[in-house]
């Protein structure tokens, strides 16, 4: 349990730091960054998955026409979530992004509801309100709703919800997805090489490396996190995945000084009462439910 925990915990640790990762390539654009993201992650995952012996589980997989169409839709979902963060993040957007991956948990909620024929319970009603208050406040404050914000939430919502309803390891379908993801990927990156153009290489050598690693910093919190999980319950993981998000906003206001208003605070104090409410409301359903079953 004790080790279950420590392996999430510094998953979504690493997650929340990803920021100062991507802000060191704020030279280079955003797309290209995506691309060696995708390129370096494959070369990452499909060696885990050969050192886990699911290569076979993989080329199953791949022969599965309808898992196939599945895992085009969730690299296409995946590919989109992580362009608006790599490009957020360099454009001065990281306590958005925060926002963003707050308020994820509650879109997944209401994904299950809509999907799923999942029940909402009352106190999951009461947050998700409560999140629907802050985000509308914040959309009346700006005058516009937070787009990067819901376009994170509802990116990774539908990526989840894909993978839920998946057949396959999370490990061999995230190889699958890069595989997919990794043709388009190369073909730019070879297409931009050829031009006279890419940050690969002509922008140094530290650059070059921060682009090769994009790949580890994908695949080291996933591996984590798979482990994580399997060893501890949904109530703890539940609580730990705010870890993230909390660390991006606080490298949003401290290292890279964006300003968070008194009145923007309000907004984003709801959404924090509305994930207090979801998050307790579970832990007191799951315990009742233990309690039962003695």
């Amino acid at each position: 349990m004790r080790k279950g925990i420590t392996y999430a915990a510094g998953s979504y640790v690493l997650w929340g730091l990803l920021p100062l990762f991507w802000h060191a390539l704020n030279g280079v654009p955003a797309t290209e960054i995506l691309a060696h993201r995708i390129v370096w992650a494959l070369s990452a995952t499909l060696l885990l998955t050969l050192a886990t012996g699911r290569l076979p589980a993989l080329g199953a997989a791949m022969r599965n026409r309808r898992v196939l169409l599945t895992f085009t839709l969730s690299a296409l979902l995946l590919t989109a979530n992580w362009y608006i963060y790599i490009w957020a993040v360099n454009a001065g957007y990281v306590v958005e992004t925060s926002l963003g991956y707050f308020i994820n948990p509650l879109v997944n909620v209401v994904f299950g509801v809509l999907f799923l024929r999942e029940r909402l319970r009352p106190g999951q009603m009461a947050a998700i309100g409560v999140a629907l208050a802050g985000v509308l406040y914040l959309s009346v404050l700006y005058g516009s709703p937070p787009w990067i914000a819901i376009a994170l939430a509802v990116s990774f919502g539908c990526y989840g919800l894909l993978r839920k309803t998946a057949t396959i390891g999370s490990l061999e379908g995230l190889t699958l997805e890069t595989i997919i993801a990794a043709l388009p990927a190369l073909a730019y990156l070879l297409f931009i090489g050829t031009s006279g153009g890419g940050a690969f290489v002509r922008a140094g050598l530290g650059t070059t490396l921060l682009l090769a690693a994009s790949g580890i910093v994908t695949a080291v919190p996933l591996l984590l996190f798979a482990s994580g999980a399997r060893q501890i319950t949904m109530v703890m993981l539940g609580i730990l995945q705010y870890i993230a998000p909390t660390i991006q906003f606080i490298l949003g206001v401290t290292v890279f000084g964006e300003t968070v208003t008194p009145q923007r605070m309000v907004g984003f104090a709801l959404v924090w009462l509305a994930l207090a409410i979801y998050t307790l409301e579970g832990a007191v359903v799951i315990r009742q439910r233990a309690r039962a079953a003695v």
